[in-house]
This record gives C-alpha cells, structure tokens and sequence, in this order.
C-alpha cells in the first residue's frame, strides 16, 4: 500500500471516533433528508441500521482519512453522496449539508487541510491513524 493510500483510509480507532461523535445515526436520516426514490427515509424505518463512514472530501479528490473528514452515514445515504447518480442537484444539496456539519463541528478547520498533498505538513500517522497535526 502506498503511502497515499494509507492517509485516505479510515483507520479502525478514527471510524469509532466519528461514529461517537455522530452518536452511531446518519446525518441525513438524522436530519430527515430526502431519498428520491422513497420520499423521506431513515434507515431504521427500513429495517437495518448498517453504518458506514464516509469522507466529506472522498479519496478521488485525496480527501484524508482524519476524523474532521469523516461523517456517519447509513449506506443509502452514502452511496447517494458518493454517486450521486440520482441527480447533481441532490449531490451537490447534500455535499452543502455535510460541509454546514463539518464547519460547525470544527469552526477552525481549514477546509484545505482535508486534501492529501504529497510533501504535505499538516497531517501524520500516529500510532496508525492519520491525524491532522496541532490536533
């Protein structure tokens, strides 16, 4: 595994950490969000509670495998954000959502500072996990 491969992945200790910080709940179905296809949705009213983190900044555009990066989402919500075949406008509307999240979160947060550069010095792996530095 390359070494930029290895800042892009969510480490095991950081997808608990944002999983405790979102309390274990999608955003999107946390706040009620729209899925096209079914109206109104949240994962439990479907039936499972299947959680994966996703990267507000995805690794095709080298966003860092950080915590500050990272947001709890269902798996529907997740491949709509990811994909965003469903339409732009959806795509673009929830990207919007997770970039309100993120800034309140962490007011101070560069957003730049998500982004993978090769001779980067803000972030490091610490005991396995990536970190962004001063953090």
């Amino acid at each position: 595994m390359n070494n930029r491969t290895k800042f892009l992945q969510f480490g095991k200790k950081t997808v608990e950490e944002i999983y405790e910080r979102d309390n274990y709940t999608c955003l999107f179905c946390r706040i009620g969000y729209f899925d096209c296809f079914n109206g109104p949705v949240n994962s439990s009213d479907l039936g499972f509670n299947i959680y994966d983190p996703m990267h507000f900044i995805s690794k095709s555009k080298g966003g860092l495998g950080v915590v500050q990066n990272g947001i709890c989402g269902c798996r529907n919500h997740h491949h709509i954000f990811d994909n965003g075949n469903v339409s732009m406008r959806i795509k673009q509307e929830m990207h919007q959502i997770a970039e309100e999240y993120i800034k309140n979160l962490y007011p101070d947060l560069d957003i730049n500072k998500l982004v993978y550069q090769k001779y980067g010095d803000w972030f490091c792996i610490e005991k396995g996990e990536v970190k962004l530095k001063g953090d």
